[in-house]
């Protein structure tokens, strides 16, 4: 493989998730602060950013190619260094006067049609880049180096936008922040664009949603059609003649020939056995991942509380002037999962199958991935009944009315809930990743990672749900973390928690392997 390819490649990926992580990482301190959103529903503009870039390139791939995608995300970032350098596109800033002055409905366009350009522009070039550098690949040994190269890559640049980049917009000015955030992005299309001719470009193949579709409608239209003294549809360059499962058998008509459909081998009224097989696999792991989708959820509100959390307490380092950026708190979620993912891989999993002759399957790591992430959000409500504990101690109860005042406890106690949170999904999505690529067909082995993709959208629109049912039918809920209970919250979720995993349990226990049909 040519080194121009790697280090454009590299280069491009790393420059761009700078970017991106630069601005979308500290979206929620940036609405309460400059916006004067209160501090719930900046969680819950930040809910639906982050699944619409994640639901982007399954409903969007016609915007796709990582080059307009990029351009679509300067775009945006630009015109968000725009709202800082410009104070007609915000509200005034918020002093002591309550309550504070809501944007216009023409700045909440701005700021929501810059959302939207950024989410379109992330969406395609995130996804995009990691599959193009997956087709320059032959084998499957290579495409998993590949991954893992890339998750390296992806995490380390993440840590370092998170880090860096907020500091700067935290601490000398916002402006700057998304400046830096725009410069990555044009450094990363200019890398891009000087490897675009190394690249090997695949020809489309057609969305493998198409095939599901065709299915499920030729099996609707011939569900009166008996099967007795019929023959069944094979592809013709699949020399294979597999027989049709007995599972979910109302499927089997959508294969089956009758004299209408004359000489074609596909159509809206015909599909291939192979074709009805795969959505059988297809609805065999929908309950499985559906699983998965309230664990995302929860993962996504703890994110946002942990936000609001470090706002609300003393995050000044060891008594020092140095005072670490709430969102920064995150990185440490994420390099918890990088540094799991490493050990696990190159050290724990090796050692288990020495000592006990057999390894960690896919459906294990997740459960595991379930059951600390309970554990996570038991943490992080102790940590909150400590905190609410300091701040009745010091009379900081109903001080305030849209801001939270700062309780004297370290906010390093997050550190412990976030550890453990880091850990869960290091054994939670690879777990994912890894069941997907065993037990999807061929065919639609690139839609995998796609389900992640879907997993985080759908988890993140729900985390938005519960949140605002939270809020409206209780008062633990509150802008000022003070006067709320987000202890009983945490407590809530993890309960929740418990029953998914019962849930998870029951799905997995019923889940039959596709080597086991």
């Amino acid at each position: 493989m040519n080194q121009v390819f790697y280090d454009a490649h590299a280069g491009s990926m790393f420059t761009l998730t700078m970017a991106a992580g630069g601005w979308i990482g500290n979206l929620i301190v940036y609405l309460i602060t400059k916006y004067n959103v209160k501090s719930i529903d900046a969680t819950q503009v930040f809910n639906v950013v982050v699944g619409c870039m994640s639901v982007f390139p399954i409903v969007g791939a016609v915007l796709s190619d990582s080059f307009y995608g990029s351009f679509a995300v300067i775009t945006g970032i630009t015109l968000m260094t725009l709202t800082t350098s410009f104070p007609s596109l915000r509200p005034p800033p918020c002093t002591n006067k309550f309550p504070c002055e809501s944007p216009s409905k023409l700045q909440y366009g701005v700021l929501y049609t810059i959302l939207g350009l950024a989410c379109i522009g992330i969406g395609g070039t995130r996804y995009t880049l990691a599959s193009m550098g997956a087709d320059q690949f032959e084998d499957s040994n290579s495409v998993g180096i590949y991954f893992n190269w890339y998750f390296f890559v992806f995490y380390a640049a993440t840590v370092l936008s998170t880090t860096l980049i907020i500091y700067v917009q935290d601490n000398v000015s916002w402006a700057v922040g998304f400046g830096i955030c725009v410069v990555c992005n044009t450094v990363g299309v200019i890398l891009f664009l000087s490897g675009k001719n190394f690249y090997r470009k695949t020809k489309p193949k057609g969305s493998p949603f198409t095939s599901i579709a065709r299915v499920i409608i030729a099996a609707v239209r011939k569900r009166k059609v008996s099967s007795t003294n019929q023959e069944h549809n094979y592809d013709i360059n699949d020399k294979s003649t597999i027989v049709p499962s007995d599972s979910f058998r109302f499927l089997n008509n959508g294969a089956l020939k009758i004299e209408s459909d004359g000489s074609n081998t596909r159509s809206w009224s015909l599909s291939t056995v192979q074709e009805v097989e795969d959505l059988k696999t297809l609805i065999r792991i929908m309950p499985l991942w559906s699983s998965s989708v309230m664990l995302s959820g929860l993962v996504g509100m703890f994110n946002n509380f942990t936000i609001l959390q470090a706002l609300s307490m003393d995050r000044y380092l060891g008594g020092s002037k140095f005072q670490i950026p709430a969102s920064s708190f995150l990185s440490l979620d994420t390099l918890a999962t990088s540094i799991t993912i490493c050990l696990l891989d190159r050290l724990i999993f090796p050692m288990w199958l020495k000592l006990t002759g057999w390894s960690i399957t896919s459906l294990q790591r997740i459960g595991f991935g379930h059951v600390l992430n309970v554990v996570g959000l038991v943490a992080a409500a102790l940590v909150e009944v400590r905190r609410l504990h300091t701040a009745r101690d010091h009379n900081l109860i109903g001080l305030s009315i849209d801001t939270t005042t700062i309780v004297p406890i370290s906010a390093l106690w997050l550190l412990v809930p976030l550890i453990i949170m880091g850990i869960s999904q290091a054994f939670f999505f690879p777990g994912q990743i890894s069941l997907y690529y065993q037990e999807f067909p061929t065919s639609l082995r690139s839609t995998s990672t796609a389900m992640i993709s879907l997993l985080v959208a759908v988890g993140f629109y729900l985390s938005t749900a519960i949140t605002g049912l939270i809020q409206n039918n209780t008062s633990w809920l509150k802008d000022d973390l003070n006067n709320g209970r987000l202890d009983i919250v945490y407590w809530l979720l993890a309960a929740v928690g418990v029953v998914n995993f019962g849930y998870f349990l029951v799905c997995a226990k019923m889940f039959r392997h596709k080597l086991d049909i």
